[in-house]
């Protein structure tokens, strides 16, 4: 279970900083029409891969804290996780929906550079928030469950 977990969570962060990055590196440096092709890949096959990996991690986390569900750390990584969940779930992945049908319109328009603003902040936080649950996990690994 112990592997599956890691290598969910390695998938997820990946996604989650890989759209974080591409999205920024577009934005600053690419044309427009990067921006239809990167928000159509953050979709499909983005989403495909990004919320089985979500989904695993937090599947096997809820098994793997079965051990000791009161270690305090147990406690911070499963409120952080549905932090996580939520704010993918209700902000990241409406924004990658309405951005990708924005793109392949071409309305590149003042909604959908505010909307790609949302999406910064949210994807910012959720990149932050994998990393601190990510640093909770070595810790628990060296604590005693």
């Amino acid at each position: 279970m112990l592997i599956l977990h890691r290598f969910a969570v390695v998938l997820a962060s990946l996604c989650i900083g890989g759209f974080f990055l591409a999205s920024m590196l577009v934005a600053l440096f690419a044309s427009p029409a990067s921006f239809i092709v990167l928000k159509s890949w953050i979709v499909w096959p983005g989403l495909g891969i990004l919320i089985p990996a979500m989904a695993a991690t937090g599947i096997s986390g809820i098994l793997l804290a079965r051990k000791n569900p009161q270690h305090p750390l147990v406690q911070k990584k499963q409120k952080t996780m549905k932090l996580l969940v939520i704010n993918g779930l209700c902000i990241l992945t409406p924004c990658a929906l309405f951005l990708d049908a924005w793109a392949a319109e071409g309305s590149l328009h003042t909604s959908f550079y505010l909307v790609q603003g949302v999406e910064f902040l949210a994807g910012g936080m959720n990149f932050l928030l994998i990393l601190i649950n990510i640093r909770r996990g070595f810790d628990l690994r060296t604590s005693s469950l």
